[in-house]
């Protein structure tokens, strides 16, 4: 098997989104109901679009990993994976490692059993609902992980790329035009969705090597720089609420993105998983894992690893 860049770069490009969301998030928790202009702007272009995509590539990610992995090594790794959650909790709520961890246990193994494909995907899609009906959030990564194996499993063609693309598009303006006509929770959580499917499709319409080569090394490493950077945010948000223009949160981000690009593409260079990729994947298989990589091996070896936030 050998890397699936085009996963990367999509895992790449929600790490970039979830920082700024996160950040934003956190800034406005503290503050209270002070509002800006670019608060708006965010909620309506960026918040609730870039989790949908990372539970849709951990679905993805659970099959990849399955293909030459047993169940019981998956366990583990969930196992693990809620460990690192529950220890980022200890400095950084809101953390969602925990709810993938559980989830990717509930719903995703079971649902490796069952006939691939269409069945899936109705389950996905059942489940997305109930989600939608008991609060949106969280309670949509359980059916978004499903619709997400379901996807890889029914292989769509890239032909249906640019006029799914255009429907999001389009049902993302008309949604936001809506909830901001209506504030009602579940049109905007809609909205959420369709963003998140233009901006999944328009990346992958739009990708070229030199953008890839930007946005992969933060997809290889995302578990890495999930956590370090909400450690960043931790410490930046007394900072941050100085700021009442809120522009310091997209330049924070900016540079915590820059920062991990650079030392994601050095660190690449001489191993084959991040830090916190190497340390988890050592931990499922209860056994120390080669990292460091010889010198002329093709990086693109080591299979896909499951996408977190």
């Amino acid at each position: 098997m050998t890397r699936i860049r085009e996963l990367d770069a999509l895992r790449g490009f929600a790490v970039g989104g979830i920082m700024l969301v996160n950040t934003w998030q956190h800034t406005v928790e503290t503050l209270g109901d002070h509002r800006v202009p670019l608060d708006g702007a965010i909620e309506a272009l960026f918040q609730s679009r870039f989790y949908p995509i990372f539970s849709l590539l951990f679905g993805i990610s659970f099959l990849l990993f399955l293909r030459g992995n047993s169940r019981w090594a998956l366990l583990s790794r969930l196992f693990w994976l809620f460990v690192f959650g529950l220890v980022q909790h200890t400095f950084y709520e809101g953390e969602v490692l925990t709810d993938y961890a559980f989830y990717g246990a509930l719903v995703l193994l079971p649902a490796s059993f069952m006939a691939a494909g269409w069945p899936v995907l109705t389950l996905g899609l059942a489940v997305l609902a109930w989600g939608m009906l008991v609060g949106g959030g969280v309670w949509l990564i359980p059916g978004l992980f499903l619709i997400g194996m379901a996807l890889w499993q029914l292989h769509p063609p890239r032909s249906l790329l640019f006029p799914g693309f255009a429907v999001a598009a389009l049902a993302g303006v008309l949604l936001i035009g809506a909830w901001i006509g209506t504030n009602e929770w579940w049109v905007y959580s809609v909205a959420g969705l369709a963003g998140a499917a233009a901006y999944s499709l328009g990346l992958l319409l739009v990708l070229r090597p030199r953008l890839s080569a930007v946005l992969e090394p933060l997809g290889k490493m995302a578990l890495t720089n999930y956590v370090w950077g909400t450690a960043i945010i931790a410490v930046a948000v007394p900072v941050l609420v100085r700021d009442p223009t809120r522009w310091s949160v997209v330049g924070l981000t900016v540079v915590t993105l820059a920062v991990q690009i650079v030392f994601a593409r050095w660190w690449l260079a001489r191993f084959r998983y991040g830090p916190l990729e190497w340390l988890w994947r050592c931990l499922t298989f209860y056994r120390w894992v080669p990292n460091r990589l010889e010198s002329g091996r093709d990086q693109n070896r080591p299979l896909p690893d499951p996408g977190v936030p």
